[in-house]
Parts: structure tokens; C-alpha cells; sequence
């Protein structure tokens, strides 16, 4: 029966583009692809119906199979890839973007507490039959609008609920107790993700989250599997590449306006992350025309005053 319920949603997604596709349905998205890009995840549940995916994310990385799960607590930058089964069996995924206010909802008619245990970091889960079922019946209404004004948000608590019971259940916690570490560090994350460019003081971000500097630092990286410079560093990184890729810009005005003060440091961190400098990275992307059939309908994330999409892709 799930072999039957995942053949079925894979037909629905292999409708979505090479990056997110928004379903219609409210916080639902879809994607079908031949290469993954890096990105900046927002709270979600990822759930993958074909091929795999690798994720590195601080000093951890991630391997996710199909009928496979993971939860993202918070807005965090990753970089890693994708594998395909072949050109008719591309990378196939659908997301669900989290909503604080309805997990906080749906624990109080459950009876849970609104306390979260200490952030345990990154996972990969097995979905379980009920989960892809219940997902099924969400892609379905995608060519049901009438129904799924009704349908949908009833669906959307299930699959809360199914995760909220399983293995992950405690990230969707930390994402809605308003006592956990992951709310304290979350105005510190926010400012990082808002103002990359600029110098990281740590004690200003540690008076944000009421802590002090050593219990900021050792938390942020609970939360986040990386140090406060490090996130900072990978957001940089990935704005950097997209400027690189998608706009007419030097290496070194890049490194300037990401806000490196040194070029040389800029070009080896870039490398170090994305294994081979800014200018040959670049080369090995760009083709006649690219740049502006990009700009005009990929806009991406970061731009200087924040994060601006749902989604930062960096590479399509």
C-alpha cells in the first residue's frame, strides 16, 4: 500500500520545476530536480519521495533516502547535493513550512506540556505509512481547490500530528514552546540572517537572548550545529555565489559588500566551502543568456536588508 501511495505522489510532484514550486495549497511546496542547490531552509518538514540527498550543515552531514523525512527547527544555511535515479526519475520532494501558532494549537488539545527537552540537532527519519498516506491526500487536493479550502488545514494537522508522535517530535516542540533554548536564540538568529554583512558582537547577540556569552555560544550551536560565525560565514558564502553567478559583479566587490575586508580571505573561505575559487566556480555556470533569464524569474534570498523568500537557492 505505501508503494502504491508513493508511485501516486511522485506522479503529482513530478509536475512542480527545477526549484521550489508552490503547490496552491497553503505552506506546501514541491520540487523536481537534476542538481540540488545550497540553500537557506526556514522552519519545515522536508519529506523525500525519489532519489537522495546529502546536507552539510555546520560539521554534520545528513544522508536522506526516499520515503525519508527531516524537520528544520530553525533557519539554518546548508550546502550539499542531490542524486537522481536517471533522467526520468529525477529528485523528488515536498515541504510543509511550519507554523509555530498551529503546532502550540494542536499540543494543547494533545495535553503536552509547552516545554521543549534540549535541541538534539539534525536527523533523518522513516516516514511511516500513515504519514505517506496522509500526504497523498494533501497532493491529491492540489486539482480539488473547492475541497481543499476545507480539506487542506485538517490534512496539515495530521501530518503535524503524526510528527509531533514520532521520532522528531521534539523538534516541532522546540519550534513552539516559547520556553525553549531554540526561542532564546532565535532574535540572535534573526539578526545574523538580517545583517550577515555586518561584524558579529557577541555580546550584543548574547543581551538578545538574555544569556551570557558563554551559554549563547554553547546554545546557538546546540541549535543550529554551528558556531555564531560559522552561520554567519556560510550565509555570506551563499550570497556571495549567487552575486558571483546572477549579477554582473567582480570577485572582490562581492567580497566587499558580503562583507569580507580582505579578497584573499574571501577567495579561500569560498573555496573551502565550494571547492574551487569564486571566478572559476563561476565559469563553470555561466552560459549566454543565463544571466538574464535568471534575474527576471529567480530572484533569490538574500538581499542586503534580509531574507526575502521562503527558499534561498544560491545554484539552481
Amino acid at each position: 500500500m505505501m508503494i502504491e501511495a508513493l508511485s501516486e505522489l511522485r506522479g503529482v510532484v513530478m509536475r512542480a520545476g527545477s526549484r521550489w514550486t508552490e503547490s496552491g495549497l497553503p505552506r506546501v511546496a514541491m520540487v523536481r530536480a537534476e542538481a540540488c542547490s545550497d540553500q537557506v531552509y526556514e522552519p519545515m518538514l522536508h519529506l523525500v519521495l525519489q532519489g537522495a540527498k546529502s546536507l552539510s550543515i555546520g560539521d554534520r552531514i545528513l544522508k536522506f533516502e526516499e520515503a525519508s523525512y527531516f524537520v528544520v527547527p530553525v533557519d539554518v544555511p546548508a550546502t550539499g547535493g542531490i542524486e537522481a535515479e536517471g533522467p526520468n526519475r529525477p529528485y523528488l520532494a515536498v515541504s510543509l513550512t511550519l507554523d509555530p501558532a498551529a503546532i502550540a494549537a494542536m499540543m494543547t488539545e494533545m495535553g503536552m506540556a509547552d516545554t521543549a527537552s534540549p535541541p538534539t540537532g539534525f536527523s533523518v527519519s522513516r516516514a511511516t505509512p500513515e504519514l505517506i498516506d496522509a500526504w497523498l491526500r494533501m497532493m491529491r487536493l492540489i486539482d480539488r481547490p473547492q475541497e481543499a479550502a476545507i480539506l487542506a488545514p485538517m490534512i496539515e494537522r495530521e501530518i503535524l500530528f503524526r510528527i509531533l508522535t514520532g521520532p522528531q517530535g521534539d523538534k516541532l516542540r522546540e519550534i513552539a514552546s516559547v520556553d525553549s533554548r531554540l526561542s532564546q536564540i532565535r532574535p540572535a538568529i534573526g539578526w545574523i540572517r538580517d545583517n550577515y554583512a555586518e561584524p558579529i558582537r557577541s555580546e550584543a547577540l548574547a543581551d538578545m537572548t538574555n544569556m551570557s556569552v558563554a551559554a549563547f555560544y554553547r546554545h546557538f550551536k546546540a541549535v543550529t550545529s554551528m558556531a555564531p560565525i560559522q552561520y554567519q560565514k556560510r550565509l555570506r558564502l551563499l550570497e556571495a555565489r549567487r552575486m558571483l553567478l546572477f549579477e554582473l559583479r567582480e570577485a572582490g566587490s562581492i567580497a566587499h559588500i558580503v562583507g569580507y575586508e580582505s579578497a584573499s580571505q574571501f577567495s579561500r573561505e569560498y573555496a573551502r566551502m565550494f571547492g574551487l575559487p569564486p571566478r572559476r566556480d563561476a565559469a563553470r555556470y555561466k552560459v549566454p543568456g543565463a544571466l538574464d533569464a535568471t534575474a527576471s524569474n529567480d530572484r533569490v534570498a538574500l538581499e542586503p536588508n534580509g531574507l526575502k523568500r521562503r527558499v534561498a537557492e544560491a545554484l539552481s
